[in-house]
């Protein structure tokens, strides 16, 4: 028992010895509480843009408009006279659903002739497209009630009996992008994007914390000094095996009927972004961080948040600021919405010049830090050769 004691007393000896693996232990599901706590903490969706297409630019359409901003869960972010822009200033706004009011709207009601409000539903984020769509129905079934009874008890129909005889226009729905709802084509590119990220940064912090453990970054600074060329050397060969994961990618879309459609070379220039920020930031632990456990370690905590983080599901704008702020540091963030701009929405590249922006940024100052970091310690390694000779 005396021996078994000590034995235990060792083990948290070298556990509490082992910084990395105690913040890790410790620190991870407090800081994962925090920042999903954080995430999920509003509990509910509200102030989601929605655009009006007001072709009737009537009292009655001003009504329904102000009724929509009287919402909690949406807010008109724009009226347009007509439906020519209208879906370009809905990728803009990220409004989830255009509303287009009618020509002859109100004049139709008031004769009771056939009219109908139109909801465009961008259905490539199911969650706040379900809820600014519900929000535009209750808002046009609260008007509808309002209108039909009035009407009723002008005819002198009793108000408990008008209450249930409304229907002075129709409500019609489109739902555009994911038109089928499926919530497979909704979950699997994020998913799928973020593990490609994950192995990524996971692969790429072996990549010089492997060298300096085995005590051969020596003699792969005596084959190339060059800064550029040996960060080129360690992530070449992750960017190119990416290609398959891509097209690997694209098998899942076809076996699944998932409909992709790209216009254009800028998504493959921004995917390749994408993967540079990721590798950039990879190879930057592994140069800060001289230890294969350790490295990996660290990016795990990165990584493994990262698609809840990343506004792909629960909005960003639902969010506090720094998460918001923690989320715009992460490539993933960027690169899902670029994806489902580009390729769900099908809208063009200046509808994600910000996201591009911010893979950019990533990139930079990754790439900046690493080329210090790697320099100093090229300096180091020729330095002490000099010594020994």
């Amino acid at each position: 028992m005396k021996n078994f004691l000590s034995l235990l007393k060792r083990e948290f000896r070298l556990f509490f010895q082992n910084k990395v693996l105690m913040v890790l232990f410790l620190g991870a599901p407090i800081m994962y509480g925090v920042l999903i706590g954080g995430v999920y903490k509003k509990g509910k969706v509200t102030n989601l843009p929605v655009i009006v297409v007001d072709e009737d630019r009537s009292p009655l359409s001003k009504q329904l408009i102000d009724m929509f901003n009287e919402s909690e869960v949406i807010y008109v972010a724009d009226v347009l006279n007509d439906a020519f822009k209208a879906k370009e200033r809905a990728l803009e706004t990220e409004s989830t659903v255009v509303v287009q009011i009618p020509r002859n709207f109100s004049s139709n009601i008031n004769y009771s002739r056939n009219t109908e409000l139109t909801l465009f539903v961008n259905a490539s984020n199911t969650l706040t497209s379900n809820y600014a769509m519900m929000a535009v129905n209750v808002a046009a079934g609260t008007m509808k009630a309002g209108i039909q009874i009035k009407a009723q008890q002008k005819k002198g129909v009793p108000e408990f009996v008008a209450t249930q005889q409304y229907e002075p226009f129709k409500t019609t729905i489109i739902k555009q992008n994911i038109r089928s709802g499926n919530y497979l084509y909704f979950m699997l590119p994020g998913v799928l994007f973020t593990v490609l990220q994950q192995v990524m940064m996971l692969g790429l912090a072996l990549s010089f914390a492997s060298e300096f453990e085995k005590g051969t970054f020596g003699e792969l600074v005596g084959r190339c000094k060059n800064v550029f060329g040996l960060i080129l050397v360690k992530i070449l060969p992750y960017i190119l095996m990416s290609i398959f994961i891509f097209l690997l990618y694209y098998g899942f879309s076809v076996y699944y009927r998932m409909p992709l459609h790209l216009e254009g070379f800028a998504f493959y220039g921004y995917t390749l972004l994408f993967l540079l920020a990721v590798a950039f930031i990879g190879i930057l632990v592994s140069i800060a961080i001289p230890s294969q456990l350790k490295a990996t370690e660290i990016l795990m905590v990165i990584a493994t948040p990262s698609f809840i983080l990343s506004g792909f599901t629960w909005p960003l704008s639902q969010m506090p600021d720094w998460i918001v702020a923690i989320a715009n540091g992460i490539p993933l963030t960027h690169y899902l919405q670029i994806f489902r701009t580009m390729v769900i929405e099908q809208g063009s590249a200046a509808n994600v010049s910000s996201s591009v922006w911010g893979l950019a940024i990533i990139a930079g100052i990754t790439l900046l830090l690493s080329v210090i970091l790697l320099q100093l310690k090229i300096k180091k390694v020729t330095t002490k050769v000099s010594e020994d000779i």
